[in-house]
C-alpha cells in the first residue's frame, strides 16, 4: 500500500509540475509568402523588468555586438519550402538556424545551416549562409519577445522596445 501511495504522490507531482507555464513558451509563426511556405519556430522569453538589450557594461540581457540565438532555450528555426530572397539576397529552400547580432540602430540577421542546437553556444560563423542588415525602430513595449510574419514577407522581431524587420520575397 505504500509503495502504491508513493508512486500515486509521484504521478500527481510530476502531472502538477507538467501543468507549470514555460518561462520561455514554445511558439511558431508561419505564412505564405508568394508560393513559399516560411516557418519559425523559436521560444519567447520575457522582459521581466530587466534591460534587454544595451552594452555588457550595462548588463543587459541581450549584448550589442554579440551572436543572439533570437529567442530562449534552443536556437530559433527558420524553414523556408521553396527559394527565397531576404532582403534581395538569395537563400535556398531548406531550415536554418536564426541567429541576429542586435545593436542599437541595425542588426545582422544570421542564417546558420546547422538548425539543431541549444542556443547560441555552439554556434559557428563557418556555418552561415546568408547575412543581412535590418533596421531597428523604437516601438511600444512588448513584454513577450514576439516574431510575426505577413503575407506581403514582413518578417517582424518585437521584444521591450525594439522592433526589427527585414523582407522576404
Amino acid at each position: 500500500m505504500k509503495k502504491f501511495l508513493l508512486l500515486l504522490t509521484c504521478l500527481v507531482s510530476f502531472g502538477v509540475l507538467a501543468q507549470k507555464a514555460a518561462p520561455s513558451p514554445a511558439a511558431v509563426a508561419s505564412q505564405k509568402v508568394g508560393n513559399t511556405e516560411v516557418m519559425i519556430k523559436y521560444a519567447q522569453p520575457s522582459v521581466k523588468g530587466r534591460l534587454v538589450f544595451g552594452t555588457k557594461e550595462a548588463k543587459a540581457l541581450v549584448p550589442y555586438g554579440e551572436v543572439w540565438r533570437t529567442g530562449a532555450n534552443e536556437a530559433t528555426t527558420i524553414e523556408v519550402s521553396n527559394d527565397i530572397t531576404v532582403q534581395g539576397k538569395t537563400l535556398a529552400k531548406g531550415v536554418y538556424s536564426l541567429f541576429t547580432i542586435p545593436g542599437a540602430t541595425e542588426w545582422t540577421i544570421i542564417f546558420n545551416k546547422e538548425a539543431k542546437m541549444w542556443g547560441a553556444y555552439t554556434y559557428k560563423e563557418a556555418n552561415d549562409v546568408l547575412r543581412v542588415k535590418a533596421r531597428v525602430s523604437e516601438h511600444a513595449h512588448t513584454e513577450q519577445f514576439t516574431i510575426g510574419i505577413t503575407a506581403a514577407g514582413q518578417v517582424t522581431l518585437d521584444w521591450d522596445k525594439s522592433s526589427v524587420s527585414f523582407y522576404l520575397k
